[in-house]
């Protein structure tokens, strides 16, 4: 029986992605070409979860601001956007047990898309330095 490990590096190899092993169980995914600049790949248990820091939680504008968080969320196809500490995060969670390449792969997929498309959306509440 293949390991979860073994399972999503051979997807990684499989999908030509750059990685490296953080800690036991958790990657770093780094593919700027689909907009992946910095995806965290972490399992626990019989979760695979997905995850990227989208910007910092704005000081100003955040009551419009979350409500934006959650339009996008109505847009999403997998994954969802939240909020950690003082951070915008965008992440998503599968299943290890039944996950499959087509399955990571449109998660990682939806997640550069987001990424792509939401930021310059979000980035607006963004304080200029």
């Amino acid at each position: 029986m293949t390991s979860v490990k073994e399972k999503l590096e051979g997807f990684y190899i499989n999908l030509g992605l750059t990685y490296e092993e953080v800690s036991d169980n958790m990657w770093v995914i780094s593919d700027d070409e689909n907009n992946l600049g910095s995806v965290v790949v972490y399992a626990e248990d019989e979760l695979v979860t997905l995850r990227a820091k989208v910007m910092d939680v704005p000081q100003e504008n955040r009551e419009q601001f979350f409500e934006d968080l959650l339009r996008l969320n109505a847009e999403m196809v997998h994954g969802a956007y939240a909020i950690e500490e003082s951070s915008v995060i965008l992440i998503d969670s599968l299943e290890s047990n039944t996950m499959d390449l087509e399955e990571f792969q449109a998660s990682l997929d939806s997640t550069g898309l987001a990424l792509a498309q939401h930021y310059p959306r979000l980035a607006k509440y963004r304080k200029a330095t």
